[in-house]
């Protein structure tokens, strides 16, 4: 048996082992993948929940919709407001533990309610390398992480998800809204919505991992640099600097770099 099936095989155990589970479920990759294999093993035992909230964008909640109608899985839908949460809204740096905190203990109430005794979330290992104070969260509240407890990277679930048939096997990479903001920067409801549009105009014209990083009413664009040579064409670079000025950016930049998971993070040890 090679390691990535005795990794499977391990996941499959911890799963087994907890019996009746509530998933958080954004479908993303690591997620869908974990709800998928949940309900595979525990059938009705295992329930989705999924947050609705303004710096979730529309499509990602209509996707996790679609799954779980599809795959006949029972989910909870639970309206969200972080921008309520004390200290969210000024974007400090330990904001994904402030909004953490407060979804998983949400989470963990609504399973008591179940009476279903434990609570998942999607992080893999690969999560670990990067600065992520909402994962201080997930073990303060005793929230269960399988796929890091596998030891699965996200490499090996993508590939273990297009073994299953999963459509998010190659799915592009995804953050909360609130993530495309400067530290310090502050958080609203407008400037979340400019980023999904400006993010959604992206996907529209055929740019698969994106993201608009808001630095007061400067948009930096990250795609992938094989993709340059198409932002760059005079006909779609000035469609989407009309676009994202009428969303009420002044300046519209490219990041030289290209795309770069939690590039909000550099300089943070």
């Amino acid at each position: 048996m090679d390691i990535l099936q005795e990794k499977k095989q391990r996941l499959t155990s911890i799963l087994k082992e907890l019996g009746s589970v509530l998933v958080a479920f954004s479908s993303g990759v690591d997620s869908t993948f974990l709800l998928k294999t949940a309900h595979d093993l525990l059938g009705e035992k295992a329930v989705a929940v999924t947050a609705s909230s303004c710096s979730f964008p529309q499509r990602e909640l209509e996707e996790a919709v679609t799954f779980c109608q599809k795959e006949k899985i029972e989910q909870m839908i639970v309206p969200t407001n972080e921008l309520e949460i004390e200290g969210f809204c000024h974007n400090p740096r330990n904001r994904c533990y402030l909004c953490k905190k407060n979804l998983f203990t949400r989470l963990k109430q609504i399973a008591q309610e179940r009476n279903i005794p434990y609570v998942l979330e999607g992080s893999n290992l690969d999560d670990e390398g990067d600065y992520r104070p909402g994962l201080a969260a997930v073990a303060e509240l005793e929230i269960k992480s399988p796929l890091r407890m596998a030891g699965l990277r996200k490499t090996e679930i993508r590939s273990l998800s297009k073994e299953l048939g999963l459509l998010t096997y190659d799915k592009p990479s995804f953050a909360c809204l609130a993530s495309r903001f400067v530290y310090g920067e502050t958080i609203t409801k407008e400037k979340l919505s400019m980023v999904e549009r400006a993010e959604q105009k992206l996907i529209d014209l055929g740019f698969r991992q994106v993201r608009v990083r808001l630095h007061g009413t400067l948009a930096r664009i990250e795609v992938d640099p094989k993709e340059f040579r198409i932002i760059l064409n005079p006909e779609i670079s000035r469609e989407l600097d009309r676009y994202l000025k009428e969303l009420g950016f002044s300046y519209v930049t490219l990041d030289l770099k290209g795309y770069q998971m939690g590039s909000m993070n550099q300089g943070i040890s």
